[in-house]
């Protein structure tokens, strides 16, 4: 299994250079997925080319979507996707697989619940057979739709297309996958389908979805105190049709937040990424880096695929430990591990609360996080819905274990280049599930 390979990164003098920020996860999962849904061809240039965004194209191709793909510069495919309609899903009569992309089954589930009459069994991975789906099955059956789970809330999903109806969801945490789910099951329902989420997130479904001809509406709430999270409720019509146009994939922030990040934890580092999708729903890394006192530049480019984009630049400083809160969560979930470690090079101690949805990613990344730096020599500890971290100075270096994570396996390999001893990460190949060339590209940064 790729994941099971090791790796080791030794300390290294400062990370310096320009980099391409590798195209975005969330948005090429979601372009075809819509493409596929749609009518007619849809044209997607810089695709990412990692395992995840490859099961999505399978997943595709297995319910009648035609797919083509040729290379696209490092990392990124030319894809094009074209579609069987909205409700024109063939049921491929085999469990679809979905490797370990959370983000594909759980918006995949939404589009099938409504295909009328067709049977579907959305599997995957170890990984993915741990991850809880009841967050997308409760409200799905709300809406009339029948979707099974195995023991434990958790897949193979078996899901029987039916006629949905709309509802109002209120959801309990804020999750943009969830939210996502049912904003494309509304596509399918009778009448019009709401969603509050009690905190802004990322909302690449939404922009793409209006993108593709829909009628999405979004409603944003004043909050009490400028800490307070932004709720908001967004709904969605029924469609007959939607077709997305041809579009180019933004770089992905999440990734390129690992190299900004050894630029800054790195002594005389000078690091900067262009082309990285700066959607403020996306952006509360920056927000976070900011308040550690960061040398950080963002000067913003123009567009992609209709989202904001510009160019980053990281230099190497001291950092000062600050507190991170559920009003932070939503826009930088995916890089709350960094920010972990980031705290151990930071005076003072980083705490991170409101993040109980990290226990619910492709590892505990709470537990994950705490015990790899605690590995490393950092000073750690768990809480229930985050973790604490006290800056020492920097850390020794040793031995961690990815989990099969690929955001905690590309952390262990930033740790081993700004630590005293370097870093041996076991089951570095989970990194190939995002972000291929990642390795590469972090290399080429040390000349």
């Amino acid at each position: 299994m790729p994941d099971r390979i090791d790796a080791h990164f030794a300390p290294a003098g400062p990370p310096a250079g320009d980099l391409r920020a590798p195209p975005d996860k969330s948005i090429s999962h979601r372009a075809a997925l819509l493409g596929a849904f749609g009518e007619g061809d849809t044209r997607i240039s810089r695709y990412l080319d990692s395992a995840d965004t490859r099961s999505t194209l399978a997943a595709v191709e297995s319910l009648g979507a035609g797919v083509t793909a040729q290379p696209d510069g490092p990392g990124s495919l030319e894809v094009v996707v074209t579609g069987f309609g909205l409700r024109g899903a063939a049921a491929p009569g085999r469990p679809i697989d979905v490797g370990n992309a959370g983000t594909l089954i759980r918006l995949l589930t939404g589009l099938l619940a409504g295909q009328e009459g067709r049977s579907f069994v959305l599997d995957g991975d170890a990984s993915i057979r741990s991850r809880p789906m009841g967050r997308i099955a409760e409200p799905l059956r709300q809406m009339g739709a029948s979707v099974e789970t195995a023991d434990r809330g958790v897949p193979p999903l078996a899901i029987s297309g039916r006629r949905l109806r709309a509802i109002h969801y209120e959801l309990p945490v804020a999750s943009a996958q969830v939210k996502s789910c049912l904003l494309l099951a509304g596509l399918l329902a009778d009448g019009r389908t709401t969603v509050r989420e009690p905190a802004e997130t990322r909302d690449h479904s939404e922009r793409m979805l209006r993108a593709a001809g829909a009628d999405v509406r979004i409603e944003r709430e004043r909050p009490s105190l400028p800490t307070d999270p932004v709720a908001g409720t967004i709904g969605i019509s029924p469609a007959a049709a939607i077709a997305l146009p041809a579009m180019t994939v933004p770089g992905d922030l999440s990734s390129a937040a690992f190299h900004l990040v050894a630029g800054l934890i790195v002594p005389g580092g000078d690091v900067r990424l262009t082309g990285v999708g700066i959607n403020p729903t996306r952006v509360g890394l920056l927000g976070i880096l900011n308040r550690m006192g960061a040398d950080l530049e963002v000067v913003e480019a123009g567009s992609e695929g209709g989202e904001p984009v510009g160019t980053l630049r990281a230099r190497g400083c001291d950092l000062q430990a600050t507190q991170v809160g559920a009003a932070d969560v939503a826009m930088a979930i995916d890089e709350l591990p960094l920010v972990g470690l980031l705290g151990c090079f930071a005076d003072g101690t980083t705490t991170v609360t409101g993040a109980a949805e990290l226990r619910h990613k492709e590892s505990d990344r709470i537990a994950g996080v705490v015990d790899a730096l605690n590995a490393l020599g950092g000073e750690a500890r768990a809480l229930s819905d985050g973790f604490a971290v006290t800056g020492t100075g920097g850390l020794r270096g040793g031995e961690m274990d990815s989990r099969g994570d690929h955001r905690l396996a590309m952390l262990g390999a930033v740790a081993g280049l700004a630590s005293r001893e370097g870093v041996t990460v076991r089951g570095f190949g989970a990194a190939r599930v995002s972000y291929p060339g990642f390795e590469s590209d972090l290399r080429s940064l040390l000349g």
